[in-house]
């Protein structure tokens, strides 16, 4: 039987030389590996008090719809500065290779909400903590983040985790 990690395809040197790329549109693009995918991201959350997912840019928004739809609930995008049309709120965040920002509509999530984060991969955390703290900021309670891979070498569970969130991760790989 296979494992998520068995769709998951591995492009070496892109972006740029060095770099092990995982490649999740080969499990996007297969319809078992997809429900398998989904089914796995979302089973810790079945039943839990849950009122929106969150699904940071871009694949994210893939896993994220998805889920929400199984799970009945409402989704909402957190995009790259610029991308969102209403008044937003902004968080910004360091990248190995620079900044960046992240926005939300300021009246997506209410005070007191739980809600679900979503995305395909965990390397540093960045993203994900840029993530947290918007929510966080907006007075919502993040209950867990969920990911089909983790970069364990690069330290994001262990960053998330030391904000004391719960992380649920598919499969891993092992270096960059």
């Amino acid at each position: 039987m296979k494992t998520v990690q068995d769709y998951i395809r591995t492009i070496p040197d892109f972006p740029h030389e060095g770099i092990m790329f995982r490649d999740v549109t080969t499990l996007f693009s297969d319809p078992r590996g997809f429900r398998i995918a989904i089914d796995q991201l979302l089973a810790p959350y079945a039943g839990q008090d849950i009122d929106k997912v969150v699904g940071l840019e871009a694949r994210g928004f893939i896993l994220g719809g998805a889920i929400a739809h199984q799970l009945g609930k409402g989704f909402i995008p957190i995009r790259k500065k610029g991308k969102l049309p209403g008044k937003t709120i902004e968080q910004a965040y360091t990248l190995e290779y620079g900044q960046a920002v992240m926005e939300i509509h300021e009246d997506a999530l209410q005070p007191g909400e739980k809600v679900l984060m979503v995305d395909d991969l965990l390397a540093t955390g960045g993203t994900a903590e840029a993530g947290i703290k918007l929510i966080e900021r907006m007075g919502a309670q993040v209950t867990g983040c969920a990911f089909v891979i983790d970069l364990p070498d690069l330290g994001g569970r262990a960053r998330l985790e030391k904000m004391g969130m719960a992380v649920h991760v598919l499969c891993a790989f092992d270096g960059d």
